[in-house]
């Protein structure tokens, strides 16, 4: 077999299969509740706090929360996709797994390369906004931090350590067991819920609608140019799909995690940008923090404060969800044989990937403390847009090749659903600024130089099979089905 073609081999089904059902592996120890909290967790955060005032002052005012609508709808579509592979596939990886099983290892590779790109610069990106809105809240309160450890030494100060205590912090959570990490998760997130309900509450006491008209003031291509710009408020979801190991009943709740998390965040989204919106008028909402701004136009006294402990809890959520994605990715890459033998260990005490946590905790603390990332961090965008790509591609692959397969959810409208996704996420990327794809270049080139020297070589795929004369794009037949499905008629080949 030439080694071009081995590039391009499939992970067999039932390999994954077996893999995921194997003993000794990671503890499933996780319901719909927490898959769900993982997902908002993942998906509200800056977006709510930042996000929505800058997009409604700058490029669809109140008509914003129909913008909102149409990019949920738009996530949607990825999130069906998704939602069919991780019932169908319960495997650590998320994207990187399904693109494995259905474009190749290759494509796997890539994908798998651009999520590390996604989470640990996200990550840093958040962990920084953590350690601002910290110390905003306790110069609130009359205690004001040196500026040389609140600072990397490119922003004017020595070492920024706040970003380096929630990430410890998040990281111990996950390695010392997934059922503490998701009770964590679960704290954040109500408390984050719980500021953003009282926010909506509070403010749909004091509206005026006035300040909705005129609702669309830049037109209907106001509206889609606010929904491409805020269609990464919606990215994140993909982190429940990287829970599939972990998952109590994943044929079922996986599913519900994903879809529900993604409806929650855009109900949400939308009633928020409508308070918004219509406590002050739009141009007043370019800021970095509408909601304060809003809270204090009716003269609420605390209302940076407030602010500031839902922003905190926010961003923990989060962290939790990057850190958890990022490590179960590492999982399966390191299972695979593409990264060190490392990144697949597992605690033996916890069951936990407690290496790999580390080693994302040491990088994503290294670049919050010394390096400003809000430049960089537009490489998680694109990173995450290419994941959406290759999962549609991959499913229309293995619809056409595995039909047999067992589907607790089905997409609708095959192959329109994948199809729509593939669009409107090749339209949002081609829309990104250039220096985001010459920094994508540059990442994808170490990757492939990683992978031909590391990857390529102690791939366990090819290990398997170098000796074989079966052509390697021949997805291989699923022998036997998962014990909750052992009593479901096969379709006739």
């Amino acid at each position: 077999m030439s080694a071009w073609r081995q590039m391009f081999q499939r992970k067999p089904i039932e390999t994954l299969l077996q893999e995921g059902r194997a003993r000794g592996g990671l503890k499933r120890t996780l319901g719909p509740l927490d898959l769900v909290a993982l997902g908002v967790g993942a998906i509200i955060g800056t977006g709510i706090f930042v996000l929505t005032g800058v997009a409604a002052a700058r490029y669809a005012g109140p008509g914003l929360a129909l913008s909102f609508f149409i990019s949920g709808l738009a996530a949607g579509l990825a999130a069906l996709v998704y939602a069919e592979l991780s019932s169908m596939l319960p495997a650590a990886g998320s994207a990187y797994t399904y693109t494995y099983a259905s474009l190749g290892e290759l494509p796997a590779w890539l994908i798998g390369w651009n999520l590390i790109l996604e989470y640990v610069v996200a990550s840093a990106a958040v962990a920084i906004g953590w350690g601002a809105y910290l110390t905003d809240l306790l110069r609130s309160f009359g205690v004001v931090l040196p500026r040389s450890f609140t600072a990397g030494p490119l922003a004017g100060g020595v070492i920024n350590l706040p970003p380096i205590l929630i990430v410890a912090l998040v990281a111990w959570a996950g390695i010392t067991g997934t059922r503490r990490s998701a009770n964590l998760t679960r704290l954040v997130v109500a408390l984050k819920l719980g500021v953003i309900l009282l926010f909506i509450i509070l403010g749909s006491t004091r509206l005026n609608p006035a300040n909705w008209r005129p609702f669309l003031p830049f037109g209907l291509s106001g509206v889609m140019h606010g929904a491409a710009i805020i269609f990464f408020a919606y990215v994140g979801f993909d982190a429940v799909a990287t829970a599939g190991e972990e998952v109590k009943n994943p044929h079922r709740d996986l599913t519900l995690g994903i879809i529900g998390s993604l409806g929650l965040s855009t109900a949400l989204y939308v009633l928020v940008t409508l308070v918004l919106t219509g406590l002050v008028p739009y141009p007043r909402l370019d800021t970095a923090s509408p909601i304060a701004t809003a809270l204090i136009s009716t003269g609420l006294s605390r209302a940076s404060a407030i602010v500031a402990v839902g922003a905190l809890a926010g961003l923990t959520s989060v962290l939790l969800a990057n850190l958890f994605a990022q490590s179960r990715v590492f999982f399966a890459m390191g299972r695979d044989g593409l990264l060190p033998p490392l990144f697949a260990g597992l605690s033996l005490r916890f069951k936990t990937p407690a290496a790999s946590l580390a080693v994302i905790a040491a990088a994503v603390s290294a670049l919050a403390a010394f390096i400003p990332v809000d430049v960089v961090a537009q490489l998680a965008n694109i990173g995450t847009l290419s994941a959406f790509l290759f999962v549609s591609a991959g499913l229309l692959v293995l619809r056409r090749m595995h039909p047999e397969l067992p589907r607790p959810f089905k997409t609708p409208f095959i192959p329109w659903t994948p199809l729509l996704a593939i669009a409107f996420s090749v339209y949002l990327m081609v829309n990104l600024p250039p220096v985001t794809w010459i920094r994508l270049a540059v990442w994808l080139g170490l990757g492939l130089i990683l992978y031909l020297t590391y990857g390529h070589r102690h791939s366990k795929l090819r290990t398997r099979t170098e000796n074989t004369t079966a052509h390697p794009l021949i997805p291989e037949p699923v022998s036997k089905p998962l014990p909750s499905e052992a009593k479901k008629p096969k379709n006739p080949s």
